[in-house]
């Protein structure tokens, strides 16, 4: 199975959008800047006040939280629940890997963004500095597994994407249906497995 090199603290990503500067104009208004609403564990992310509905051909999700800041390319993150709900099938990739992925109505109080592709299940992913990295003995685009042995559903997560960069904060993020296959809170630490 491997070896247990680190403990790392879980960080569950619910749904939520990515916009563009441009899609920013068209949903808010021109010139409309987001609000910080809350920091992220991640070094400059935070979450929104503002909200968006995506609108699929089966149906739809009200008050999605847009995070910050504007990104180049607008990225719609769900989970396959969310997926099944809004009629679309999205691929699991990596953020802003959206060649080939579906498209999707997106409407803000000021407008609407008909997406041609976007839609994503972001794959699971460590984040972590280039020295947490060297410690474990990893490096940026390695490929590991997690264990949740502690709680009543223990799991093993293989093919976790390592991402390191100076400014990240260690963390594992996991959507939601994989957070609650294995009954995990956000903070509860998983063994890291090479």
């Amino acid at each position: 199975m491997g070896k247990v090199v680190g403990r790392v603290p879980v960080g569950i990503s619910n749904r939520h959008v990515h916009l563009s500067e441009e899609d920013l104009a068209t949903l808010f208004g021109p010139g409309y800047g987001l609000t910080v609403a809350k920091d992220l564990s991640q070094t400059g992310q935070y979450a929104a006040d503002e909200t968006v509905t995506l609108v699929g051909p089966k149906g739809v999700l009200q008050r999605v939280r847009v995070l910050g800041p504007v990104r180049s390319k607008t990225q719609v993150e769900i989970s396959r629940t969310d997926a099944f709900a809004l009629g679309v099938k999205p691929p699991v990739r990596d953020s802003g890997e959206l060649v080939d992925s579906p498209g999707i109505v997106v409407v803000g109080p000021a407008g609407c963004v008909k997406l041609s592709e976007g839609v994503v299940l972001a794959k699971r992913h460590i984040h972590m500095t280039p020295a947490e990295a060297e410690k474990f003995g990893l490096k940026d685009k390695d490929y590991v597994k997690v264990a949740v042995t502690e709680g009543p559903r223990p799991l093993t997560f293989d093919n976790v994407l390592v991402r390191v960069r100076e400014d990240f904060v260690l963390e594992l993020h996991l959507d939601t249906d994989e957070a609650n296959a294995a009954c995990l809170n956000n903070g509860q630490e998983v063994d890291l497995i090479v």
